[in-house]
C-alpha cells in the first residue's frame, strides 16, 4: 500500500478542486517552536505538499527560549485570523511549554491535525469536525487499495489520543463497521490476538514488535509506528518477515507517514468550507 502514490493522488485532487473555485485562498499556517530537526523537516514537507495543491500557507517560527506567552499570542493571532483556515502546532514542543494550553486556544473549525479535546468529541459524538490526520489516512489507504473492513476482525496496537483512540473508532463507526480490538504492549499474547485479526494497525511505537508470528495469511498490516535506530528509521512491523504472509502492507518510510502530509492538506480545504470561504 503506496501512501506516497496515494498522498499525489490527493493533492492533485484538492489542486483540480481549487482550481475549478477559481483558485480562492485556502490558507494552513502552521507553529514550529524550537530547533527539532525532523520537526523542521516535517514542517517543510507539509508546505511544499500545500503548496503543489495550490495553498497558502503561512508559516511562525520561534526559538527555543520562546515562553509560554510568546507560543501562545502566536497560536491566539492565527485563530482570530479570518484568512487562516487551519493551523498545525508542530509537536513536540520545547520542555517548559504547556503544548494542551496551545491546543486548547485552536478553534474546531481550524484544527486541521484533529489534535484538541474537541476535536476528539465531536469524532465520538459523531459530528462535523476534523479527524486526526495518521488515522485518517489509515482509513483512505485500506479504501484505496481494496481492503474490506465491514465484518473483519481489527486489531489496533497502541492506545495514544493521537492514533489508536481515534483509529478505533474510526474502525467500528457505522459504515466501516469492522469488530476492532485495542491491544498494547500489556496484551496478553499479543501475536495470539494479532493472528486472529484481518486487519493490524501497528501504533505502539516499539520498533519491529509486529513478527511474521502475529500474522495470519492474507491480513492487512498497517505500519504507523516510528522508531529511530542506529539502522535509521524503522517502523512497528518487521517488514521483510512480513511482507510475504501478509495480503497488504505499507512500507516505512513511505506508507503512512506521506498520507498524514495528504490527510492534513484534506482537513484544511474542508476547514475552508466549515468557515464559508469556499462553497460547500
Amino acid at each position: 500500500m503506496d501512501g506516497n502514490l496515494l498522498r499525489d493522488e490527493i493533492v492533485a485532487a484538492i489542486r483540480a478542486e481549487i482550481d475549478s473555485l477559481q483558485n480562492p485562498e485556502v490558507c494552513l499556517a502552521t507553529v514550529l517552536v524550537g530547533s527539532d530537526k525532523p520537526s523542521q523537516i516535517y514542517v517543510r514537507n507539509k508546505h511544499r505538499k500545500a503548496q503543489e495543491a495550490g495553498m497558502v500557507s503561512r508559516h511562525v517560527e520561534l526559538g527555543e527560549d520562546a515562553t509560554q506567552d510568546e507560543v501562545e499570542e502566536a497560536v491566539g493571532d492565527l485563530a482570530a485570523d479570518p484568512s487562516v483556515h487551519g493551523i498545525l502546532v508542530q509537536l513536540p514542543v520545547p520542555v517548559g511549554i504547556d503544548a494542551e494550553a496551545v491546543l486548547d486556544l485552536i478553534p474546531p473549525e481550524k484544527d486541521v491535525d484533529g489534535l484538541t479535546e474537541r476535536s476528539m468529541g465531536r469524532l465520538v459524538r459523531g459530528r462535523l469536525g476534523h479527524v486526526p490526520c495518521t488515522p485518517l489516512g489509515v482509513m483512505e489507504l485500506l479504501e484505496r487499495y481494496g481492503i474490506e473492513t465491514s465484518g473483519k476482525r481489527a486489531v489496533v496496537i497502541g492506545r495514544s489520543t493521537l492514533v489508536g483512540l481515534p483509529q478505533v473508532l474510526l474502525l467500528g463507526r457505522k459504515g466501516c463497521d469492522a469488530t476492532v480490538t485495542l491491544a498494547h504492549s500489556r496484551t496478553a499474547d499479543l501475536a495470539g490476538l494479532c493472528r486472529e485479526a484481518d486487519i493490524i494497525i501497528a501504533a505502539a511505537g516499539m520498533a519491529r514488535l509486529v513478527t511474521a508470528d502475529f500474522v495470519s495469511p492474507g491480513a492487512a498490516v498497517v505500519d504507523v509506528g516510528i522508531s529511530r535506530t542506529e539502522a535509521g528509521i524503522v517502523g512497528d512491523v518487521d517488514f521483510d518477515s512480513v511482507q510475504d504472509i501478509a495480503g497488504a502492507i505499507t512500507p516505512m518510510p513511505g506508507g503512512t507517514g506521506p498520507m498524514t502530509i495528504g490527510c492534513l492538506l484534506k482537513n484544511t480545504l474542508a476547514a475552508a468550507r466549515m468557515m464559508g470561504s469556499i462553497a460547500p
